[in-house]
C-alpha cells in the first residue's frame, strides 16, 4: 500500500512539473507555436533522475528541460538543487534534538523516507553548519519595521550540555500590532543576570526595536532591573504561574492544594477591585500561621495586576509567560535525555531552529484588532476602553 501511494505521488509530481513547462511555453509537447508572438523556446528532454525526500517517502523525478528561452526555466514545485521538502527539513532538527545521534541518521532516515533517501549521516552535520550561519544572520537582522505591542521574556534552562556559567537561554517573544507572534531574541545568558538581560535588550534597541507597551516575565530580578534601564516606559506584568508557585512553596504540604485553588481564582477576577478582595480573603485566612506566604503574594502586587489596564480579550495572554513556556516544552522534552551539545553556539542555533518551526505554528493573539489601540496609547480600565468626553463608548 505505501509503495503504491508513493508511486502515485511520484507520478503526480512529475505531471505537475510537465504542466509547469507547458504553461510557460503556452503549448503541449510536439505542438507548434500558435502565433508569432508566442513564447520562444522548446522542450529539450529531461534532466537526470533526482531523488526528493518527502514525509511519505522518497520519490524519483526528472526535471523537464527547455532551450531557446529568454530566461532560465525555474520550477516552483521543485526549486533548483532542492533535495527534500520543507516538512522533512523541519523534521531533521526535531529528530536530532530528540536524541538521534549523527551516526544514527542514515538508518533512521531510511526507515522514514525509504531506502532511496538522498540523505546520509553527514546530512545533519551540513545542516548544523547551515543553521549556525542562519542563526547568526537572524540575530543581526534589522527590527526597525517591527511594531511590538506585548513582549514575554523568560530564562529557560535545558539539559543540553550548555556550559555551567551560561546555563540559561534568554528568550523574548513579541506580539506585533497585527497579532502575529515572533521570536525576537534568543541568547545564552549568565544565569539570567541583569548584565545578560541588559545586553540582550540593548541589542534589540540597537537594531531598531522600540520598547513594547507591556513586558511579561517572572519575578527574576535581573530581567526587571535590565528592563527598567533599557525599556523604562514599558509596563511591568509579573507572571501569575510563577507567583502562585512561589506562594505555595511557602506553605506546608497539607494546605498547599487548598491554597492553590484560592490563589488561582485571583488573576481570573473580572476586575482589579475583585482581585484585591480575593487577595485580602487569602491573607486573612493564612496570615496568622503562614505570614511568609502572604508576604510573597503581596510583593509586587501592582505589577501582578497591570493586565487590568489592557483589553480584557488580551488578559489570557498577559497573565503568564506561557507564550514562551509552551514552545519550549518540546525543547525540554528533546534535550532532557542526553547532553549532546558540546558548544553553546551549536546548542543555541539548534534550539533556535526548533523555535522557528514552532513559530510557524503560533496562532495570532485573540482580538488582534485591539492591539492597534494599545500600540497607539489608548487607555483601558478593567479591560474596557476608557472613553474621553465627546467620544462614543466602546462596544
Amino acid at each position: 500500500m505505501e509503495s503504491y501511494a508513493r508511486d502515485r505521488i511520484q507520478w503526480f509530481v512529475q505531471q505537475v512539473l510537465e504542466e509547469e513547462l507547458t504553461d510557460l511555453l503556452g503549448r503541449k509537447k510536439s505542438e507548434r507555436r500558435a502565433t508569432v508572438d508566442a513564447v520562444v523556446g522548446y522542450r529539450n528532454g529531461h534532466g537526470r533522475p533526482r531523488k526528493l525526500a518527502m514525509q511519505a517517502g522518497t520519490i524519483t523525478i526528472q526535471r523537464p528541460r527547455a532551450r531557446g528561452l529568454e530566461q532560465r526555466f525555474e520550477s516552483r514545485v521543485l526549486p533548483l538543487f532542492e533535495r527534500r521538502t520543507g516538512e522533512v527539513g523541519k523534521m531533521l532538527p526535531e529528530l536530532y534534538l530528540h536524541g538521534l545521534s549523527a551516526g544514527d541518521f542514515e538508518l533512521a532516515l531510511r526507515g522514514l523516507l525509504g531506502d532511496a533517501a538522498p540523505l546520509s549521516a553527514s546530512s545533519i552535520e551540513r545542516l548544523k553548519s547551515k543553521w549556525l550561519v542562519e542563526f547568526d544572520a537572524w540575530r543581526r537582522r534589522s527590527l526597525e519595521d517591527r511594531e511590538v505591542v506585548y513582549a514575554w521574556a523568560d530564562g529557560i534552562y535545558v539539559k543540553a550540555g550548555l556550559e555551567q556559567e551560561k546555563a540559561a537561554l534568554l528568550v523574548i517573544i513579541g506580539a506585533l500590532r497585527d497579532g502575529r507572534k515572533e521570536v525576537l531574541a534568543l541568547a545564552a545568558g549568565h544565569r539570567e543576570s541583569k548584565e545578560s538581560w541588559a545586553e540582550l535588550l540593548r541589542d534589540l534597541k540597537a537594531r531598531g526595536l522600540d520598547s513594547p507597551k507591556v513586558l511579561v516575565a517572572d519575578g527574576n530580578a535581573g530581567v526587571w532591573a535590565a528592563a527598567a534601564e533599557v525599556w523604562p516606559d514599558t509596563v511591568e506584568q509579573r507572571c501569575w504561574n510563577h507567583k502562585i508557585g512561589n506562594v505555595v512553596d511557602k506553605l506546608p504540604k497539607k494546605v498547599q492544594a487548598e491554597a492553590s485553588v484560592l490563589l488561582k481564582k485571583i488573576p481570573y477576577a473580572p476586575s482589579e477591585a475583585e482581585a484585591r478582595r480575593l487577595r485580602d480573603a487569602f491573607s486573612a485566612r493564612y496570615r496568622g500561621r503562614h505570614p511568609e506566604a502572604v508576604a510573597t503574594l503581596d510583593k509586587d502586587w501592582p505589577q501582578l495586576t497591570s493586565f487590568y489596564n489592557f483589553p480584557v480579550e488580551h488578559w489570557v495572554h498577559l497573565r503568564t509567560t506561557n507564550i514562551v513556556e509552551s514552545p519550549f516544552a518540546a525543547v525540554r522534552l528533546r534535550t532532557g535525555a542526553a547532553k549532546r551539545f558540546k558548544k553553546v553556539p551549536n546548542a543555541t542555533a539548534l534550539i533556535w531552529k526548533l523555535l522557528q518551526v514552532a513559530q510557524s505554528r503560533m496562532r495570532r493573539l485573540t482580538a488582534a484588532e485591539l492591539l492597534a489601540a494599545v500600540y497607539d496609547g489608548r487607555c483601558f480600565k478593567d479591560g474596557k476602553l476608557v472613553v474621553k468626553s465627546g467620544r462614543k463608548a466602546a462596544a
